[in-house]
């Protein structure tokens, strides 16, 4: 019988970055856009989070939709 995998162990074995290897990375952005470009980078991105989880919500409302005319 198999141990579930953690969300900790996961991540590692996904190769995914830990918390040292995150402030490099964030150091690393903060030296090659600057200070002054990081809002606006930022910004940039929550735009395209906001777009992606409307975008989900309009494919779950589509399948509800489609479900229920089938359903009838």
């Amino acid at each position: 019988m198999s141990t579930p995998i953690q969300p900790s162990n996961l991540l590692a074995f996904l190769g995914l970055p830990g918390g040292a290897e995150w402030i490099i990375i964030l150091v690393v952005i903060l030296i090659f856009f600057g200070g002054a470009k990081i809002p606006e980078l930022m910004r940039g991105i929550g735009k395209g989070v906001g777009e992606l989880k409307s975008g989900l919500e309009e494919g779950k409302k589509g399948v509800e939709e489609k479900k229920d005319a089938e359903a009838k």
